[in-house]
């Protein structure tokens, strides 16, 4: 297949990664970037921000585009974008990767208790979990909403809030903080902050994993939110990987 043109879904450190990759290799690429955050890294590439709108939408400016490989490196949550990206690229014919870092995975001394999505995760907040740590971002805090009563959340997110939460402002202390996250640092977050258990989604990577081996260290439960589960698509872990397989298939 001649190369015209590679659309990168990015939103990833590996994206970003990707994208210098890309634009060293001399590949036309276009990154695009939901704009969840507003401290995002500019890529080396043309950079589009926003949604598509659908499978249809995002159809349309593969073909507008003339758009002959599209890499799927959105965070392993974008399940929407994802589940867009493979609809739309099986109806174009277009190929499509998906780079994914693997998932963390439980040592012995963990105590995880895994979960489906985040309104189950809201559900199994035990009574004596008094202080939580939702390091989950600000997108699904209202499945905590009616978790309020006699409970302190500690937030973190990345960007300033323009907008109110779901959640009372008596009931929470937020923390704006882009990773990578250091172990002793996070020790001494949940230590001073009395944390009895942290939700978290299993997003995989060393950015934020320091919270998951403190909460090993100090024998803190995690409520883990299992990733959510997306039809089989071609798959591959690393940028240079992705840059292997654009090359087998041009």
């Amino acid at each position: 297949m001649a190369m015209t043109q590679v659309l990168l879904l990015g939103g990833t450190f590996d994206a970003h990664v990707l994208s210098n990759l890309l634009h060293e290799a001399g590949v036309p690429a276009i990154y695009s970037y939901a704009g969840a955050t507003q401290t995002r890294r500019l890529p080396a590439l043309p950079m589009r921000v926003g949604g598509f709108g659908g499978v249809r939408g995002l159809l349309q400016y593969l073909r507008a585009h003339r758009i002959s490989h599209v890499i799927d490196a959105t965070h392993p949550f974008a399940a929407q974008m994802s589940a867009n990206a493979i609809a739309a690229c099986a109806e174009a014919g277009v190929p499509l990767l998906s780079m994914e870092r693997p998932a963390w995975q439980a040592h012995a001394q963990d105590r995880w208790i895994h979960v489906p999505d985040m309104a189950a995760a809201a559900c199994m907040l035990r009574p004596e979990f008094q202080r939580v740590f939702l390091a989950i971002g600000r997108k699904q805090l209202a499945a905590f909403a009616g978790k309020t009563d006699a409970r302190r959340f500690v937030l973190r997110v990345i960007d300033q809030l323009e907008e109110d939460l779901p959640l009372p402002a008596s009931s929470y202390e937020l923390i704006v903080a882009r990773g990578p996250f250091q172990l002793g640092d996070e020790l001494e977050l949940l230590k001073q902050r009395a944390i009895d258990c942290i939700v978290s989604k299993n997003a995989g990577g060393a950015d934020t994993y320091a919270k998951i081996e403190a909460a090993r260290a100090l024998g803190i439960p995690v409520i883990m939110v299992d990733r959510p589960l997306l039809t089989r698509r071609e798959q591959c872990q690393t940028p240079q990987q992705a840059m292997d397989w654009l090359r087998q298939t041009r």
